[in-house]
């Protein structure tokens, strides 16, 4: 196939709006928004607002280029804005469960063995020999490479300056500083599962198998923060796994919603949720919960006939009895 799209000028994509129905009440502040932004980055904000196509059963088939009526460019701005703020918000509570994270598995798995992050006897047979396919090499050795390739092109002083006196092996408890999040919690997917209860059990929740895709799916949230990504209605593709019922207050609460569990982990407000929780079981005078509060309240209105709130994120009308 080939593209066939022109290239256009901001004055010629700020026509190309209004000529499909979107209102412009200043074109100065439009056209900074387009060069600033960027047409393709806002259209993911602009898109809930354009017209939709029903089936003969009622149902969405597609979407027009054409916008619903009274939709204005600073609706999408707007949202742009909040949906930038909560990212930012997120990285916060992020940064803070990565770091504790690094040093819970190295301080465990260091007193197995100041090497067992390279040993896989010290973790869990299974886990680590698990394979995505025929041919696939297994999990341990897949994140093998990947930490090997990582901690060699590093050149954080503090690495350089260990290899210079100590030697080409980082000990877990330095190799951890140079991972990333993904990095992080594939390991700690291999770990024995005492040793994930038992971390797991530190952020109060029963459910080490939960626990494990909380982190995987925090991971991914990062990614989407870190990238700068849509998030405040996206559809959540590695979804977390949810502990049973009575394991954790608020997730009891946020079931009696009347939301499925599946409906529930399909959102981001679920992710926002589990953040809340480990944050607040790292520090629980925390303030960051407050702050997430304040800002969702601050949602913003649109001018657009089709309106939006943040149930499209996930968060049921009842969130603040128990956030």
């Amino acid at each position: 196939m080939t593209y066939t799209r022109p290239w256009l000028s901001y004055v010629q994509q700020l026509q190309q709006l209004k000529d499909r129905g979107m209102q412009v009440s200043d074109d100065a502040a439009a056209l900074k928004a387009l060069e600033q932004f960027g047409y393709y980055r806002l259209s993911a904000y602009w898109y809930p607002f354009r017209q939709k196509i029903f089936d003969a059963k009622g149902r969405v088939s597609g979407v027009t280029d054409d916008f619903i009526p009274n939709t204005e460019l600073k609706d999408s701005v707007q949202l742009y804005l909040f949906d930038k703020k909560l990212r930012l918000l997120l990285l916060d509570a992020l940064e803070r469960i990565e770091i504790a994270l690094r040093v819970d598995v190295a301080h465990l798995l260091g007193r197995l063995d100041t090497f067992a992050h390279t040993k896989q006897d010290k973790l869990h047979r299974s886990f680590a020999n698990k394979a995505k396919g025929s041919g696939k090499p297994t999990a341990f050795n897949a994140w093998n490479q990947k930490r090997i390739y990582v901690e060699a092109r590093s050149k954080e002083d503090f690495v350089e300056h260990y290899k210079a006196h100590h030697g080409p092996d980082l000990p877990i408890w330095v190799a951890v500083e140079t991972w990333d999040f993904g990095a992080l919690s594939q390991l700690f997917a291999m770990m024995k599962v005492k040793h994930q209860t038992q971390i797991a059990r530190k952020y109060g929740v029963p459910d080490w198998e939960a626990f494990q895709s909380w982190l995987r799916s925090l991971n991914y949230l990062r990614n989407i923060c870190a990238h700068h990504s849509r998030l405040w209605n996206r559809n959540i593709v590695d979804q977390p796994s949810l502990p049973g019922s009575g394991a954790l207050l608020w997730l009891d609460q946020l079931r009696s919603s009347g939301l499925t569990d599946d409906e529930l982990k399909s959102r981001p407000f679920l992710l926002l949720a589990i953040c809340r929780h480990m944050v607040l079981q790292l520090n629980p005078s925390s303030e960051w919960h407050n702050r997430v509060r304040k800002h969702l309240d601050e949602f913003p209105s649109v001018a657009s006939d089709y309106k939006i709130s943040i149930e499209a994120m996930g968060a049921p009308s009842s969130w603040h009895t128990w956030w």
